[in-house]
């Protein structure tokens, strides 16, 4: 049996053989938590907003430049909802407040009861007159949408008034109310003591994230109020268009509303894609980093492993000329050399096994992050096994072709 002669002469020169275990081991360790981060990360991007079809849906974002009362504002929403509706291809519109993955907007602190201390929790605060539901496509999965007898008229600068009907997320109502399977009736409160102002759940939707989408409950804990607002003078549109059409119309929509404008506006169009690629920009950038270096880790640790090989290789070159002179075969050469570089990698994985948990458990408790599957584990082990194998096979197999009489002469 070959693995105690080879033991043997690892011990013997065992410097290069402990950094290249080292090497694996700290290659694995970084290498199963890299690919854990990296998961979550795309885990993290890919979450639904709760827009049906995010590619389909745009915003508009305008301002007029000259100041407007009350009834100029509502003047200007009622004619821009008509242009936009007006244009081919656009299914439907709708004003809203704020949009999911914008990282700007409203939240609002809720209560289950006027006399109540601290709240309940924080809710994402979208506000419109129109349906959110249809233009969206958000999933009503219990109750109903809004109603135009729901909508209630606020100017910001002099109104006290306040909706008495809301639409919540699934995350909300189980947050307010976790155990019960129904809300729908159910009463929070916005404010407490004798400001608090009730308002009724009357619908529930499956999922509509906040503007931060945080990663936490809190990023799909959301509520829609049945408001048309003025005292902004700006309004946000979003529209939803048939499948295909959406570039189109955010240049259409736009010139159809300053053609329409009787005074200078200012319009920004927005696209879903584009709130969702900035929102998650950092971590598409951690993942990639950490691609990067779990890719450059490989190749230190091959170059590590070749470069051992080789020098056992022209080590034992007298070695080889006479195990071939003997009647040893290119596969017995071969064989061994592999068997060398397996026996080292072993033990670089099995300490990296261990660094990879420790690793982990430091980032948990520091970082809280989720802890690391064994499945990581494995695929790690795969991957620098297999890097072994294939780093140490072509100097491997050129020691195994060595002549006999070239090795004996070269010593």
């Amino acid at each position: 049996m070959e693995i105690r002669p080879i033991f043997s002469a690892l011990m013997r020169s065992k410097t290069g053989a402990v950094l290249v275990a080292l090497q694996i081991a700290i290659s694995l360790a970084i290498l199963a938590n890299a690919l854990h981060v990296v998961n979550q990360r795309q885990t993290v991007m890919n979450r639904p907003s709760g827009i049906d079809d995010e590619a389909s849906v745009f915003y508009l974002m305008t301002k007029n430049l000259p100041e407007a009362t009350h009834e100029e504002e509502l003047a200007n929403q009622a004619r821009e909802t008509a242009v936009l509706r007006g244009l081919p291809g656009v299914l439907s519109v709708a004003i809203t407040s704020q949009q999911p993955l914008s990282d700007s907007g409203s939240t609002s602190s809720f209560f289950l009861s006027p006399d109540q201390v601290e709240n309940s929790g924080n809710a994402s605060f979208y506000v419109s007159p129109d349906s959110l539901v249809k233009t969206w496509g958000l999933k009503l999965i219990a109750g109903r949408d809004f109603t135009p007898d729901d909508v209630v008229e606020i100017d910001q600068n002099s109104s006290k008034k306040f909706a008495s009907s809301l639409i919540v997320t699934q995350a909300l109502a189980a947050k307010a109310f976790p155990g019960e399977s129904n809300v729908l009736g159910k009463t929070i409160y916005f404010g407490k003591g004798s400001d608090a102002k009730p308002v009724r759940i009357v619908g529930v939707v499956e999922r509509l994230q906040s503007t931060s989408a945080q990663l936490t409950d809190q990023g799909e804990t959301s509520i829609i109020l049945p408001v048309r607002l003025t005292g902004f003078n700006s309004s946000i549109y979003t529209i939803r268009a048939a499948p295909g059409e959406r570039d189109r119309l955010m240049k259409d929509a736009e010139a159809a509303l300053r053609n329409a404008s009787p005074t200078p506006m200012t319009i920004k169009a927005k696209t879903v894609d584009q709130d969702r690629k900035s929102r998650y920009q950092a971590d598409a950038g951690l993942a990639w980093m950490l691609v990067a270096v779990s890719v450059l880790l490989m190749l230190i640790t091959a170059s590590g492993i070749v470069g051992m090989t080789s020098l056992r290789v022209n080590q034992r070159r007298k070695q080889i000329g006479v195990r071939r002179a003997l009647g040893a075969r290119r596969i017995d050469i071969l064989r061994y050399f592999l068997l060398e570089n397996a026996m080292v990698t072993g033990v670089g994985i099995g300490m990296g096994v261990l660094g990879a948990v420790g690793l982990n458990l430091l980032l948990v408790k520091q970082l809280e992050m989720v802890a690391l599957p064994g499945s990581y584990l494995l695929v790690g082990t795969a991957i620098l096994a297999l890097l072994g194998v294939l780093a140490a096979w072509v100097p491997a197999w050129r020691g195994a072709s060595i002549s006999p009489a070239t090795a004996t002469r070269s010593v």
